[in-house]
C-alpha cells in the first residue's frame, strides 16, 4: 500500500535523511521507521523502570545498618506521643 506524504516539512525531512544516508526517500523512511520501532521495543516500560529504581535504591541503602521501624521508632519521630 502506498504512503503519500502530504506535509511539506515531513517530505523535507525525508529528503534530508535520504541525502545523508545516500538512499532514496522510500528507503530513508523505511530505515527511520525501523529504527524508531526497534528503539521503542527495546525501551523499558515505566513499571520495569520503577522496579529497577527500587532495586538499585535498596542495594545502596544498607538496610542492615538502619533502625528498626517499630512502634518505638515511630513514636520517637512523632515526639513520644
Amino acid at each position: 500500500m502506498p504512503l503519500f506524504i502530504k506535509d511539506a516539512s515531513v517530505d523535507e525531512l525525508a529528503v534530508e535523511l535520504a541525502h545523508l544516508l545516500n538512499v532514496n526517500k522510500t528507503e530513508a523512511v523505511r530505515q527511520a521507521l525501523r529504527h524508531a520501532l526497534d528503539r521503542e521495543k527495546c525501551s523499558e516500560s515505566l513499571a520495569e523502570q520503577a522496579v529497577r529504581f527500587c532495586r538499585d535504591l535498596r542495594a545502596r541503602s544498607h538496610p542492615e545498618r538502619g533502625q528498626p521501624a517499630d512502634k518505638a521508632f515511630f513514636d520517637q519521630l512523632c515526639g513520644g506521643v
